[in-house]
């Protein structure tokens, strides 16, 4: 299935503008292309970090504790680990 592509107005500094036509054309690409591009890359590391971040906080503590977090003291006592 195609993806609907949407028209979108955006307004740029003169200097960004600029930026945008030359790096397109060192691409060969539009002005139009090349920021989608940008966006979606944007959109897929934030899409994987927000993933990882919900992994990240359902695993379960891999030390044993009381239900209170550790201090800077506890985390890094290498005794406690041994």
């Amino acid at each position: 299935m195609k993806n609907r592509l949407r028209n979108v107005t955006i307004t740029l500094e003169e200097t960004v503008a600029r930026w945008a036509r030359v790096e397109a054309a060192r691409k060969d690409i539009s002005v139009s292309r090349l920021l989608a591009g940008i966006l979606k890359e944007r959109m897929r590391e934030k899409d994987e970090y927000d993933g990882a971040m919900r992994r990240a906080l359902a695993r379960k503590p891999f030390l044993k504790t009381d239900g209170h977090y550790l201090s800077r003291e506890e985390v890094h006592d290498r005794d406690r680990l041994r």
